[in-house]
């Protein structure tokens, strides 16, 4: 009778202890299943973010900003600023959309090249018979329709905010509508957060321009390129 209990109370442990096994093995794969998800939540929004910022025309931005006080002269502007300042602003618009039709490629010696998108492939700056190129396909990186879209985004996005959003622009060339001009720059970040949004879910970036170059791989991944 004895041993018949104690047999008993062993497989009662034993069942006890596959279950809670069995328990912890199902919280462990939810944990690790919840843990990926919200990794690769957070992989894609930083994604999305570096995607949105690659669009916009920063630095550009920020070279308009630094020049503007000079040529427009503060604002007050004599017919010498209104004819420079035209000038500045094609120029950054036109290095906006240039940046564009640009990428880049990390070489056999770690060096990062940029060169011209063309609708054969890449055209490197430098040419592509230097020994950083590799033997790398450069067809691979031809044009595509994405990247009018992205250029022509981008010049859109600096020409509204140098023409809008900066006050020495307004007060140069239409003083009239700077008692608006903080509406405008309170409305502008979220209309160009939701354009940009919408552009990269229609055409996704993988370009790596001026500006942007690509990751270094290691140095054991170079030797095989």
């Amino acid at each position: 009778m004895e041993e018949g209990i104690k047999e008993e109370t062993k497989a009662a442990e034993a069942a006890v202890a596959v279950a809670v096994a069995s328990t912890s093995k199902k919280a462990a794969a939810t944990t690790t299943t919840s843990n990926t998800t919200v990794g690769d939540m957070a992989d894609m929004t930083f994604k999305g973010i570096g995607d949105v910022l690659k669009l916009l025309p920063t630095a550009t931005v920020i070279l308009y900003e630094v020049l503007t006080p000079i040529v427009t002269n503060t604002g007050d502007c004599h017919l010498a600023n209104k004819i420079i300042t035209p000038v500045l602003l094609v120029l950054c618009a036109f290095f906006c959309a240039f940046s564009a039709f640009t990428d880049s490629y990390v070489g056999a010696d770690g060096k990062v090249r940029y060169g011209l998108v063309t609708a054969r492939g890449l055209m490197p700056f430098g040419g592509g018979d230097d020994e950083g190129a590799g033997g790398r396909d450069f067809s691979k990186y031809r044009l595509r329709f994405g990247d009018f879209v992205h250029a022509f985004f981008s010049v859109t996005v600096f020409a509204a905010v140098a023409l809008l959003a900066d006050a020495n622009t307004v007060s140069c060339f239409y003083p009239s509508l700077k008692d608006q001009q903080k509406k405008v720059v309170m409305a502008l970040p979220v209309v160009v957060g939701a354009l940009a949004s919408v552009v990269f879910v229609v055409f996704p970036s993988t370009r790596h321009g001026i500006g942007y170059p690509p990751a270094k791989p290691a140095a054991t991944s170079l030797a095989s390129q």
